[in-house]
C-alpha cells in the first residue's frame, strides 16, 4: 500500500494536483472579474445619479429658485445644495 509521501510522488497525483490548481486559478480569476464588473457598474450608477442630482440642482437654480427652496424640494441638505452651486460658480 502506498503512503501519502509515495502517493504524492506518483505521476497521477502530480497531474491531478496541477489540473486542480489550474482550475482553481481560472475560477478565482473569473470570480474576480465578475466582482470587478459588478462593482464598476455600481460605481457608474452612483456617479450617474450624483451627476443627475447636480444637473437638477443647477437647473432649478437657473430657474430662479433659492438654495433653500431647492433643498426643500429635493429633500437634500442645504449644505449639499450650496456646495453644488458654489462648485458650479467656480467653474
Amino acid at each position: 500500500m502506498l503512503g501519502l509521501t509515495d502517493l504524492k510522488q506518483t505521476r497521477f497525483y502530480q497531474e491531478a494536483f496541477a489540473d486542480g490548481r489550474q482550475e482553481g486559478l481560472q475560477e478565482g480569476r473569473q470570480e474576480g472579474r465578475q466582482e470587478g464588473r459588478q462593482e464598476g457598474r455600481q460605481e457608474g450608477v452612483q456617479e450617474g445619479l450624483q451627476q443627475e442630482r447636480i444637473n437638477i440642482v443647477v437647473r432649478l437654480a437657473n430657474l430662479g429658485n433659492s438654495a433653500e427652496a431647492i433643498a426643500e424640494m429635493l429633500g437634500l441638505p442645504l449644505e449639499e445644495i450650496q456646495q453644488i452651486l458654489s462648485s458650479r460658480a467656480d467653474n
